[in-house]
Order: C-alpha cells, then structure tokens, then sequence
C-alpha cells in the first residue's frame, strides 16, 4: 500500500471514528429509540374529537350486536391508524369485543385478508367462501375488523368482496375502513354500498398545538431532556409546509437529537426526503409508473400523463388501468401528499395538471431500481 493511499485508509478510519464517538455521544440523551417509530402507539395519544366517534359505535355494538360500518378519511400523517391501533388495544382490554386489524398494503385481496387473520398456510385449494367459512368458525364472538389503507387493495379485487362477505353475515361483524381518499366508499360496487352502507368520518389535520403535544409526549417518553423551542418550531414547520404530517415532525425531532449541531431547518428538510422516498418505495408497481409518468415528458396534462403511462406499461408488458382508474390512482397520489392535481383552462375546456410536490429524481431512481 502507497504512503497516499495508507492516508487516505486513515483518514476514512478517522471519519468512521469521529462519527461513532459524535452519535454515541447524542444517542445518550435518547432513552427509548423505539419512541421514533412509525409504528409506536404511545399508552395515551393526544386526544381529539374525532376519536369519540368510533368509540361510541364500537360500545353500541358491543351492546346490541348490531354493527355500524365506518369509513375513516384523513391524509397521511393525520393520526387514523395510531388512533385505530390505540383503540384496538384499548377495547380489547375493556370490553367482550375482539378487534382485528389488517393492513391491505399488505394483504391486499380478500383471499389474503381472510387466510392472514386465520394464521394458516393450509389453504392450497381453497377458495374465498371457504376461507370465509373458516374465520366465521374462528371468530363467534362480536368481532371489529380494522381494514387499513382499504383504497390500496389490488384492481384484482375491484369489488373487495370481503366488505360484501362481512356486511351480508348471520354473525355481528363490524367493519372500520381507513383511507387517505375521499372517494373510497364510491368505489365500491353497489351491492356492497348497499348492504355495509358505511358512515364517513373524516379525520381533520393536527393544528400547531396538537402537533406541539405530540412532540412533547414523545420529548418526555423516548428523551432525558429537549429544547422547548425545538418543539415549537418543528410544530409550526410541520403544520405549514407538510399538511400537518406528524411522521415528518417525528422524524424530525429524531434527526435533531442525533444531529444537534444541525439546524431544525435542515433535520426538518433531510426528514421530509426521508418520509417522501419512503412513500414512493412504497407505492405498487402500477402506481409508481403513474408517478413516473409525471415526472417525466413535456406535458405535466393529465391526459398527457396517462398516454406516457400507457407507453410505459406496454414497455414492461403490464395491462394499463383504465383512464378512470387512472384518476383514482392520481387521487390517492394527491391525498399522499406526492402530486397536486391544479384546474387549468385549456382553450375553452378545464382539464387537471399534475404538479409533483417533490424532486423528481426521487421517483426516477426508484424506478430505476425497480424497472430496470
């Protein structure tokens, strides 16, 4: 090895170093990482009216045995699951109810639903009533089923038959569906609607005040000590620039504490990015080529869009959605937070553009990864 590069082996040795004293150093002021994720469901979360709602059918239900379907609308980051998955625990302890959740991401056909709830693998040759069957022997008592991110089960199951199955059953089940679009209970078919016939309520975004509790529930549950003002100010940013999303504030206080010499600005900036490649990672295959779609060509119309769509599905040998389905698929974008739909006047005619409210690079090296 030259003299230059035993140099350059230590200086990166050095690096290496200096940045594990630095974040072993800060990460002494963090007592409980599990605090900063996603997933963590803190034992009393900010409390808001809307929570009141779904406790008030839930014990009615409990009561009579007679459900009341709902559909439980917020965007990204408005508190729908850490709620649900609140009350899920919650009502477990204090009433007779079982509450099931399942996220659809995840399972995304009814099939997948009933054989992940049953827990087992022998279901080669079933069929969707079998497996019915199955969960109706399985769960006698008065079962709450949370079916969360429903708008994200696949165009295969278009109809989500298990809403139909559930809403037509001899036994008392209740159904909770979260979504981030509006227009979820639209797209069911009309026999479902019919028979679930589901009330909507919508989950409003935190204020400033709200996310500033937020931030100091997690402050006092995951840290030894934080700065008020960091809070604060991480609140308002939130609140301003990323439709109140309380992942963002979260992951921000996280940066904050592992990077102090950073300004809040700057561990805000880094944790929007991260929340954003996050996002688009997670998205389907079909809807990722939508949003590649508009990152891309001259047009940012929508009708242009889906014409690029349609190219770049055929390019990779996929069936594209239908235009309405399309749209659908835009809504859920914009709902998200990754695109903004804006009314034009084209000539004499109004049509939509699609604006993305992110890099575009970001959905380019994802596709990159996962297309190429």
């Amino acid at each position: 090895m030259t003299g230059m590069e035993l140099m350059r082996c230590m200086d990166v040795r050095s690096y290496v170093s200096q940045k594990r004293a630095d974040l072993s150093r800060c990460a002494m002021n963090i007592k409980d990482f599990g605090v900063f994720d996603y997933n963590y469901v803190p034992d009393e979360p900010v409390m808001r009216e809307e929570i009141k709602e779904p406790i008030r059918h839930m014990v009615r239900f409990e009561m009579s045995g007679i459900p009341t379907h709902m559909a439980i609308i917020g965007s990204r980051g408005s508190g729908k699951t850490l709620t649900l998955r609140y009350l899920q625990r919650m009502i477990l302890r204090e009433t007779e109810l079982d509450v099931l959740y399942v996220n659809c991401r995840h399972q995304n056909t009814s099939f997948k639903i009933f054989a992940h709830l049953l827990g087992d693998e022998k279901i080669a040759g079933s069929s969707l009533s079998d497996l019915y069957r199955r969960f109706m022997l399985r769960y006698q008592k008065k079962t709450v089923l949370i079916l969360d991110e429903v708008d994200l089960m696949s165009p295969k199951d278009k109809n989500r038959e298990i809403l139909y199955f559930l809403s037509r059953s001899e036994q008392p089940y209740m159904v909770i569906m979260l979504s981030n679009t509006p227009h979820v209970v639209k797209q069911l078919d009309a026999a479902t609607r019919s028979s679930l016939q589901p009330i909507s309520l919508y989950f409003k975004n935190y204020d400033a005040n709200q996310m500033g509790q937020i931030l100091l529930g997690r402050a006092e549950q995951g840290l030894h000590h934080w700065n008020e003002s960091d809070l604060l100010q991480i609140a308002a940013l939130a609140t301003q620039r990323t439709n109140s999303d309380a992942r963002v504030a979260i992951k921000t206080l996280y940066h904050r504490m592992l990077s102090p010499e950073d300004s809040v600005e700057s561990c805000f900036e880094e944790a929007r990015r991260n929340i954003v490649i996050d996002q688009v990672n997670d998205l389907t295959d079909a809807t990722l080529m939508i949003l590649w779609a508009a990152a891309t060509g001259p047009s940012d119309l929508a009708k242009d869009i889906y014409a690029r769509y349609c190219r770049y599905s055929q390019g990779h040998r996929v069936k594209p959605f239908s235009y309405m389905y399309f749209y659908t698929n835009l809504g859920y974008l914009q709902s998200v937070g990754l695109v903004a739909l804006v009314t034009a006047k084209i000539d004499r005619t109004y049509t939509n553009r699609v604006v993305l409210t992110f890099d575009k690079s970001i959905v380019e090296q994802s596709c990159k990864l996962r297309f190429e």
